[in-house]
């Protein structure tokens, strides 16, 4: 190598050493005087031990701006020409490109870059202030701020309908890595003769099928030309009853679509992930909802014969990352604006109010989607929180599990007034014992359980009734629905209209 070239690179380590020890001096700086993690902490259970989910409008500017620095200093700014523009209704309607949208954006950034030239001393464009760059559907701004002083301006803005550190997770603070919660991708080579039953050509029924009359439904429908979009960690590309066997037996003629809108990294060197699942979730619940009836000796999906959508927006079940809110409201648009997609199911979730994926739920609600998500995530030591968001919000259709003795919830599954319908999904004898789905390789299933499993399975249902009607509203399906469910015409406080029957419902339709 030329001497000119040896000195060229040195100086370049030295200036991104020199740099990297600048930004580190500075981020120590901006710890001290903060709310700690352990305070921010006993808010939030405060606000859960109450039955509610955590809004960040009720934090404090220091907590908010705390809770910004403890991740990783990037912030989710909702804009509008006026802060109470009912974004709710009208969402899918914006063009964010017209004037009045245009002026309420600009005066926010030119606000934030008047504070952030002063604080990092140095002339600043948008570029260098928005991680993920510009946004060109929502009227939301994503943000990496340094100036404390910020997080008062804006929130006193008439532009600004929410502000929130969309980094910020106590699971991930919490803990010394990345839980990987619901993550699981291994085979069971040792699932219990009685909890599946052979059927043909060569496919293994899931014990719980029979308890929502799944198979007395699929003699009427089987979810034909009804597409199911589900969001969550993406399709294995290992498993080819997702790929390749995803038409065998007797699910010929549909198809499986894969996307993705988890990006890694941000800046420049951001980059968007393949649909390929890394954890196995997504691929388990792909399979509940429409695994195909296949010739493999594999697991079969409830709606066999449904097209499917899978789309990587979260490394986990777990919506925590400044990258999965943003994947989660971005598959939402995705999944929102294809006319095909009639149901969306999540069997993902947070405990915190996330008003950038509320957008996102906004949005794909205004367009007739059936939006099922799970009451809760598998979190073991966190069951005794209320339902999670998004299931707490209206626009969804939340999903608990029960064990196989009556109203008994699954030991990681979640209750509460939002609950809508329920699974059962786990033996009440070995909590072990759940029901089983596609692994991420291989012929052989795995058992896989928690209001994920009943979420999907919902999905499924919802899909099978829909094939018997193609063009009715969302609202004829979910009645349909309730009007099959064991509580009808009454709705419980935990379990709201209780364990669904699948044949019922296709014939309510």
């Amino acid at each position: 190598m030329k001497k000119s070239s040896i000195l060229l690179l040195t100086l370049f380590v030295l200036i991104i050493v020199s740099c990297g020890k600048e930004d580190l001096n500075k981020e120590s700086a901006s710890h001290e005087n903060l709310v700690s993690i352990s305070e921010i902490k006993e808010a939030v259970e405060t606000q859960l031990s109450k039955g509610e989910v955590f809004y960040w409008t009720e934090a404090s500017d220091k907590m908010l701006w705390s809770a910004g620095m403890h991740s990783d200093s990037v912030f989710a700014i909702g804009y509008a020409p006026e802060a109470n523009y009912d974004i709710e209704s009208n969402i899918h309607t914006l063009d964010i490109e017209s004037s009045e949208w245009k002026d309420a954006k600009s005066n926010i950034l030119a606000l934030i870059l008047e504070k952030e030239q002063i604080t990092r001393e140095k002339k600043l464009t948008t570029k260098d202030i928005l991680p993920f760059g510009e946004e060109k559907v929502f009227p939301q701004i994503i943000v990496h701020l340094t100036n404390a002083d910020l997080i008062a301006e804006l929130r006193a803005s008439p532009n600004v309908r929410f502000i929130e550190p969309i980094g910020f997770s106590l699971e991930d603070q919490l803990a010394t890595t990345r839980s990987n919660e619901g993550c699981g991708s291994s085979p069971n080579y040792s699932i219990n003769s009685n909890d599946y039953t052979t059927i043909s050509p060569s496919t293994k029924k899931a014990w719980n099928f029979d308890t929502h009359s799944i198979p007395s439904a699929w003699r009427q429908s089987k979810g034909d030309n009804i597409r199911i979009a589900i969001i969550d960690t993406g399709a294995s590309d290992y498993q080819d009853n997702l790929g390749s066997q995803f038409t065998s037996g007797d699910s010929g003629g549909r198809n499986i679509q894969k996307y993705s809108t988890h990006v890694s990294g941000s800046w420049w060197w951001a980059s968007l992930d393949s649909p390929h699942d890394q954890c196995g979730h997504g691929t388990s619940m792909a399979g509940f909802a429409a695994g195909p009836r296949g010739t493999d000796g594999n697991a079969t999906g409830v709606a066999y014969k449904a097209d499917l959508m899978t789309i990587r927006a979260v490394k986990d079940v777990l919506i925590s990352s400044s990258s999965e809110r943003v994947g989660t409201r971005n598959a939402l648009y995705l999944a929102g604006g294809r006319s095909d997609v009639k149901i969306i199911s999540m069997s993902i979730g947070t405990p915190f109010y996330s008003s950038t994926v509320a957008d996102g739920i906004y949005y794909a609600n205004n367009q007739g989607k059936l939006i099922v998500a799970a009451a809760g995530t598998s979190l073991s030591w966190t069951s005794w929180y209320p339902v999670i968001f998004p299931a707490n919000m209206s626009q969804t259709t939340a999903v608990t599990g029960l064990r196989d003795n009556g109203y008994q919830k699954c030991v990681t599954c979640h209750s509460g007034p939002q609950v809508d319908f329920t699974i059962v999904m786990e033996r009440a004898n070995d909590d072990d014992r759940t029901s089983i789905s596609l692994a991420s390789t291989t012929n052989q299933p795995k058992y896989t359980g928690g209001s994920s499993c009943a979420t999907a399975t919902v999905a499924g249902i919802a899909a099978l009734v829909w094939a018997e009607n193609p063009s009715a509203s969302r609202t004829s399906i979910i009645n349909a629905i309730k009007q099959a469910s064991e509580f009808y015409p009454y709705r419980d406080g935990s379990f709201g209209w209780g364990q669904i029957n699948a044949l019922d419902a296709v014939n309510n339709i």
